[in-house]
């Protein structure tokens, strides 16, 4: 079935036709507040968001995150979204940066570029009409990493953080900028990609997190409830080149429970300092504690408890991707204050 499903998407979300380079200078200019979908001092900024009952605060000196949004392009007439991507595209970008930078914004000043993205098609191939595609939204996204960390003070913190896609991009950012990035990294969220611990990791310079007060250490985890299939990410990961250049191997794939910050975590449900739990839309979503526990195994998180209905893009193989961060927001949240404190200790 998961074989099936897997050609059927191919074939439904492939883009038409081939790659075709956009005129050269039409890329993003970061130097614009248009260019930013969260940033300091822009007019509605939607990574200030909290959930009902939570205080919207911030620390006395806050570090400065830089997030980069999961895919939200699901349309095929083209391999790279257009960087003033509206309508859902646009308005699901804004909902990640909502619901998923929010989690930092009592520690930090977050940052979260828009770029053009590949398509959703992208991930599905491995052609080079798709390896073009990313390389033109990393390129993208370290253009306003650049400008990000150019715009910073030089001994500020900082913390990365996306999902998806993003992290995709992140992980090479953090191979590729390693050096401007050394001794400031209070921790890198690589959620909702895997992550190899022996032919990723050693590229960026970074351990995997093993206490929660650990810093310039990676966290990163794919969330799936029982009976997992997670064979869909698996297949089309093992064997691809990891950043050293090394084959990645499926016991090297990096799991750090959110709840504990710890690799390879177990935790009950009464350690989750809370889920996000829409009520119909995201502005009216309150935080629930205590209802979904976690641990990881074989590389994977898998969730128990009181799983609550986060919405209807659960996918095969009970993969709770899209839910990476709403159900562990609370958490995460605390996460990020533990380890910025330690950062500034040490």
């Amino acid at each position: 079935m998961f074989q099936f499903g897997d050609r059927a998407l191919t074939r439904m979300a492939t883009p038409q036709g081939h790659f075709q380079a956009p005129p050269k200078d039409s890329g993003p200019d970061y130097s614009r507040d248009a260019s930013w979908i969260a940033k300091p001092g822009l007019t509605d900024d939607p990574s200030g968001w909290v959930p009902e009952g939570v205080v919207a605060s911030r620390v006395e000196e806050p570090a400065a995150t830089f997030y980069v949004h999961p895919t939200t392009y699901l349309e095929r007439d083209r391999w790279n979204a257009p960087l003033d991507a509206g309508g859902e595209a646009g308005s699901r970008a804004r909902l990640f940066v909502e619901s998923q930078a929010s989690a930092f914004n009592s520690v930090s000043e977050i940052w979260a570029p828009r770029y053009r993205q590949a398509a959703y098609g992208a991930f599905l191939l491995t052609n080079a009409d798709a390896a073009k595609a990313l390389g033109l939204a990393y390129g993208d996204v370290r253009a306003a990493f650049d400008a990000f960390l150019a715009a910073q003070p030089a001994h500020k913190p900082i913390i990365l953080a996306a999902h998806s896609q993003g992290s995709l991009h992140l992980l090479r950012l953090l191979a590729e900028r390693k050096d401007a990035l050394k001794g400031r990294i209070v921790a890198a969220y690589v959620a909702g990609w895997p992550v190899a611990v022996g032919t990723d990791l050693p590229a960026t310079g970074l351990a995997a997190c093993t206490e929660p007060t650990e810093t310039s250490c990676v966290l990163s985890w794919q969330s799936f409830a029982e009976p997992a299939n997670p064979s869909l990410v698996t297949s089309g990961w093992v064997g691809t080149k990891g950043l050293t250049g090394a084959k990645r191997e499926r016991e090297d794939m990096l799991c750090v429970n959110p709840l504990t910050g710890t690799r390879d975590g177990v935790a009950d449900p009464s350690a989750n300092k809370g889920s996000l739990l829409p009520d119909g839309q995201l502005a009216k979503a309150s935080l629930g504690p205590g209802m979904v526990g976690a641990r990881c195994r074989d590389g994977f998180l898998l969730i128990d408890g009181m799983v609550p209905n986060l919405g209807p893009y659960v996918l095969p193989g009970n993969n709770y991707h899209v839910y990476d961060y709403a159900l562990f927001w609370g958490s995460i949240r605390a996460d990020a204050e533990k380890r910025l404190a330690a950062w500034r200790a040490h």
